[in-house]
Parts: structure tokens; C-alpha cells; sequence
């Protein structure tokens, strides 16, 4: 059986239904590893740190959840932690083409990694890390989509930017 799974992500900010993927995978895997991507290419708002420190905070009660952060291939990240599979989360359709495209790419390169796809909870399934940015920004409340913490930080982040 397998004992390690990797979920990995942006995290820009962390979300509730990310925590809820965290949790399903949690109930599967003993061991899981929850990989904040570097990807400069998706121009972050929070800095590596900063993403690591609110999962850390939003999974403190988890147990068998490691927070750690990686740059380059998430399937070499995968082999260095001995893990064979990686979670993916899907919330709508329009997510699929995209994580299958992923994933059989992952696939082709590391043909003993699998990708496991989880769906979060329906009340966090039509709204994302992106949207949320972009509510903050205009002042919406966000305490029905990311913890206080990660509201606080957010807002005060976007007065900056």
C-alpha cells in the first residue's frame, strides 16, 4: 500500500477547499505532503514562506500533513519523498481538461507516480485562490472561503499592492 502522497500547489492563498482536499487525502494516506510550488510563472501574491506559514497554521490540527515547498518537477519532488502518488483536485469541469492534460503528462515522464483526482465538498467546489484575490480586492467578505488568518493577510496584502 501506499503510504505517501503529495499534494501539490500554488496555495496563493490557502482556501477552504483546500483543506477540505488536504482532509480527504489525509482519511486515505498515513503520510501526506502538502508541496507549496515555487512557479514564478503564475506571479504570486504571497511569497513561498508566507503560503507555507498559512497551510501550516490551517493544518496544525492534521496529523501525518507535512508542509514543505518544492521547485522544478512535481514527479522528481515525488521520487525524493518516495511518494507514488499526487493529488489533484477537481471543482468543476472546466478544471479537467487541464488536470488531465497534467496528469498524463506526469504520466508519460514518471510512469510510477499516479495521479489521484479528489473533489472538495460542493460549497467549495465553484471558486478559486484567483476569484477569491480578486473579491478581496474589492473589499468582499471572505470568512465563508478562507480561514480569518488568511483573510487578514490577504486584504492587508492587496492595501500594499
Amino acid at each position: 500500500m501506499c503510504q505517501i502522497a503529495i499534494y501539490p500547489g500554488t496555495f496563493d492563498p490557502v482556501t477552504y477547499g483546500h483543506i477540505d482536499l488536504i482532509k480527504r487525502a489525509q482519511e486515505i494516506f498515513p503520510q501526506l505532503i502538502v508541496a507549496v510550488a515555487h512557479n514564478p510563472h503564475k506571479k504570486p501574491l504571497f511569497n513561498v514562506k508566507e503560503r507555507m506559514g498559512m497551510l501550516k497554521k490551517a493544518t496544525s490540527q492534521l496529523e501525518g500533513v507535512t508542509i514543505t515547498d518544492f521547485d522544478g518537477l512535481v514527479v522528481d519532488y515525488a521520487r525524493k519523498h518516495r511518494a507514488k502518488v499526487l493529488i489533484r483536485g477537481l471543482r468543476m469541469l472546466s478544471d479537467f481538461e487541464y488536470e488531465f492534460q497534467m496528469a498524463l503528462t506526469n504520466r508519460k515522464i514518471s510512469p510510477d507516480i499516479e495521479t489521484i483526482f479528489l473533489m472538495p465538498q460542493e460549497s467549495y467546489s465553484y471558486f478559486s485562490s484567483r476569484l477569491l484575490k480578486e473579491a478581496a480586492s474589492l473589499g468582499a467578505d471572505l470568512t465563508s472561503f478562507v480561514p480569518d488568518f488568511v483573510e487578514v493577510a490577504l486584504k492587508k496584502k492587496l492595501r500594499r499592492a
